[in-house]
């Protein structure tokens, strides 16, 4: 199930706080450089800002609300939110993936269905949305987002 926290800076320590009391979570986070006047500094923020993954049994829902910060569970069609482990594990697949990786490219137009054969996203499925000059737009249907990939790094 997916929990949606107070705020996206809150989202660690809520994590945090939840496997402290014996919650299965995940929060996954990206590297980000931020600059002030004086300095740079490279933090470590949450990839979806304001939610955190738990793991609870139904009977535990509500559990989760003894934490500060944590708001409510997403809801979709009005029922809670639930990811797969496989789309758990294809996220922290893709965030441990190197930076550069190669992809190899046939012709492709827009309607093509293909499967990814290398980088993190490696044997999903997509379909091509768009062509452009420097780039595919792709969609990857098991995750339901869109995927841009720079026609000059291929």
């Amino acid at each position: 199930m997916v929990c949606s926290v107070h705020e996206a800076q809150v989202g660690k320590k809520v994590a945090e706080r939840l496997n402290e009391i014996g919650i299965i979570t995940y929060c996954p986070l990206i590297v980000k450089t931020s600059q002030w006047s004086d300095r740079k500094k490279t933090i470590h923020v949450p990839l979806f800002n304001s939610y955190v993954f738990v793991q609870v049994e139904e009977k535990d829902r509500n559990s989760v609300f003894e934490v500060a910060g944590t708001v409510r569970y997403l809801f979709w069609l009005g029922k809670p939110a639930t990811v797969k482990d496989s789309e758990i594990e294809t996220i922290q697949k893709w965030l441990s993936a190197p930076l550069d990786f190669e992809v190899s490219l046939d012709k492709w137009k827009k309607g093509d269905k293909v499967v990814l054969e290398s980088g993190p996203f490696m044997s999903q499925s997509a379909i091509i949305q768009d062509v452009k000059q420097n780039h595919y737009v792709m969609i990857l249907e098991s995750l339901g987002c869109v995927l841009r990939v720079d026609k000059r790094k291929i």
